[in-house]
């Protein structure tokens, strides 16, 4: 009888430590399916135009490259 409340206790525990995990779960399939019932078909939707003008990295970017090249100096 001890092993059966020991079961239970761990099986209820972990449906309420899962709970908002699925009901998030949920939530974000239902959005997923109204999204895709609004969305147009692929002749519907227009052509993207690219841009002309050349991408400048980001700051992040620049810095990590930078740092990148640096080579270690033991002394």
């Amino acid at each position: 009888m001890d092993a059966f409340i020991g079961f239970l206790t761990v099986t209820v525990l972990f449906l309420l430590l899962a709970a908002p995990a699925l009901a998030g779960m949920r939530h974000e399939r239902r959005i997923d399916r109204q999204l895709n019932a609004d969305r147009p078909t692929g002749t519907d939707r227009p052509a993207q135009k690219s841009s002309s003008r050349s991408t400048v990295p980001s700051t992040a970017t620049w810095y990590a490259e930078g740092r990148r090249s640096k080579k270690l100096v033991s002394s």
